[in-house]
């Protein structure tokens, strides 16, 4: 047995034992008992509109009978192209109860990302909103591709009386015409029955629930296929982490939900605890102050850039955030000097953790409370194993103490990629017990204590004279200047050493460092291969559709 996995038996920091285990259960099945067991308390506040439990279940139902009217059942691929709004629940609900699979589309691809995934998941079917930025998106995939039909939804239809006067009065623009095609359906025509279908037989442990296509640093984004019991043990081994499960949740649901740490943390998770998702469009943080005032949310799920865009808005003095039971971090490195001033201004807990579309999620967190340690993506959840391995040759493990590629296993991990074997065979080990491992491409560090630390993305390594480089640690001094607020290095080709290390940086208000200045101060700092020819200071940075950092993008922007 590895040390660590005697620490995380004897010392885990997590309520209850690392190791207890998660029986096999389908998104249905956890879904409808929660509804039926909260019934009229409230699972979504939109805006101000409350949407209960049994109205959702009710919704989802009729979803599903609308779907099994129209042809489809157990196998088929069923896409969501939609930000947060009410309809997503009960799409996406009513499709697992269909024992069909929901592909997450970002409201933000082009029409030819959306073709391409479309094409390469066999969706049939996509479900969008009336919105000018959405609608003529969805139309052109549907002429252009092997997309049988839309299910449209109203935006106005889902806000609250007042404001949806408003929007239909005021905000026209924003709203796009439903062509008369037969090819298209009303969400409201879509719901317009009963509800009364035979339910579908799941194999939780087997059917695919959810495909979810991965982000990925370089290549065309591989579709993760999560089963139900991935999701759904992912949801209870993040609500196990909880030191206080039974206390009244209401999340601000201000991540995409077509994101997979939305997906477990903001939605699944919620449903599973009873709770309440204060559900934003997007991410404003205006709105997401006013929304924290306004319902007294009890936790908030967020990357990095969020949290220091809430610490950049003016109204943060003057919000009261003692409301917060924990801020949860993820989708990228959380830096030191932004959750000490975050936790500082605020007083709310902020706890880093990590995850991958390909674990459903989640597979790691700092405890929310009692003694974490910052740089460190905490402890592994309940019933998950990680292991390091050697970055050459993952068969063979690395000596105690030093770093090393990271592998997952645990009942959250994905199924296999979709369609896409090749992957399967580079991704997964199977050790000589039978364990299926990931191999996440993340190089790391697991202390004396059992607490994982990231030391950088395999694939963001650069090749120094035949040294390797790690980004992300020239980034970690880059954050302690108190001009710097965003940071990322990159490797520049070079004809003599391969490559050479460049770092991009945004200000904080009101600073004027120069890109000379910056460099002068890292470079003495850093060893002789770590050093970068130059900091170039920008007044933007290329972010993700959640909002965090893009090196990709900024790689494809410098380097062409």
């Amino acid at each position: 047995m590895e040390t660590h996995e005697t620490a995380w038996r004897t010392a885990y920091r997590h309520p209850g034992s690392w190791d207890r285990p998660f029986p096999p259960l389908s998104m249905v099945d956890l879904f409808d008992h929660s509804a039926k067991q909260n019934g009229n308390a409230p699972l979504i506040d939109f805006l101000g509109r409350h949407y209960s439990y049994a109205e959702t279940l009710d919704g989802a139902n009729r979803v599903a009978k609308g779907l099994h009217a129209l042809g489809y059942g157990p196998g088929d691929r069923i896409g969501l192209f939609l930000p947060n709004v009410p309809h997503y629940l009960a799409a996406y609900y009513g499709i697992l109860k269909l024992g069909a699979a929901v592909v997450n589309f970002s409201p933000l691809y082009t029409a030819a990302e959306l073709e391409h995934q479309v094409a390469d998941s066999g969706t049939r079917m996509l479900f969008t909103i009336s919105a000018s930025a959405l609608l003529p998106t969805a139309l052109k995939v549907l002429e252009q591709s092997a997309l049988e039909r839309l299910v449209v939804g109203s935006v106005a239809g889902a806000l609250p009386p007042v404001k949806s006067i408003f929007y239909r009065l005021f905000s026209k623009k924003d709203v796009a015409a439903k062509p008369n095609d037969p090819r298209i359906t009303a969400f409201s025509a879509l719901i317009a029955n009963d509800g009364k279908l035979p339910p579908a037989a799941i194999d939780p442990e087997h059917d695919v629930a959810l495909i979810q296509y991965t982000g990925g640093t370089t290549g065309s984004p591989k579709g993760a296929m999560l089963t139900h019991q991935n999701l759904t043990a992912n949801a209870r081994q993040v609500n196990a982490i909880d030191p206080e499960p039974d206390m009244e949740d209401r999340i601000l649901g201000v991540l995409p939900l077509f994101h997979v740490f939305a997906n477990t943390c903001v939605l699944n998770r919620t449903v599973l605890s009873g709770g309440c998702i204060v559900m934003l469009p997007r991410f404003n943080a205006a709105q997401a102050l006013a929304a924290i005032s306004r319902t007294r949310a009890t936790a908030l799920p967020g990357v990095p850039t969020m949290y220091q865009a809430l610490l950049d808005h003016p109204k943060i003095a003057s919000t009261d955030f003692s409301c917060l039971r924990v801020c949860i971090s993820g989708g990228a490195p959380l830096p030191g000097e932004l959750r000490t001033k975050f936790e500082q201004v605020t007083k709310a807990q902020l706890v880093e953790g990590y995850g991958l579309s390909e674990t459903s999620g989640v597979v790691s967190a700092n405890p929310y409370l009692g003694e974490g340690k910052t740089g460190t993506i905490g402890q592994p959840l309940p019933a998950t194993r990680i292991r390091l391995v050697d970055k050459e040759n993952p068969a063979h493990p690395v000596r105690e103490g030093e770093p090393g590629e990271i592998l997952v296993a645990g009942p959250q991990i994905m199924k296999g990629y979709w369609d896409r074997p090749d992957a399967d065979a580079d991704v997964f080990i199977v050790d000589d017990n039978g364990t299926k491992w990931l191999r996440t491409g993340d190089v790391g560090q697991i202390d004396a204590d059992g607490f994982v630390k990231i030391v950088d993305r395999l694939k963001d390594m650069i090749a120094v004279g035949g040294f390797k480089v790690f980004p992300s640690q020239i980034e970690a001094i880059l954050y302690k200047h108190p001009a710097v607020k965003e940071a990322l290095v990159i490797g520049i080709p070079d004809s003599y050493r391969g490559e050479h290390p460049r770092a991009y940086v945004t200000l904080n208000e009101g600073e004027d460092a120069t890109g000379a200045a910056l460099t002068a101060w890292l470079n003495p700092q850093l060893g002789k291969v770590e050093q970068v020819d130059s900091v170039v200071v920008r007044e933007t940075m290329p972010k993700t559709m959640i909002g965090k950092l893009s090196r990709k993008d900024l790689v494809a922007e410098v380097l062409g």
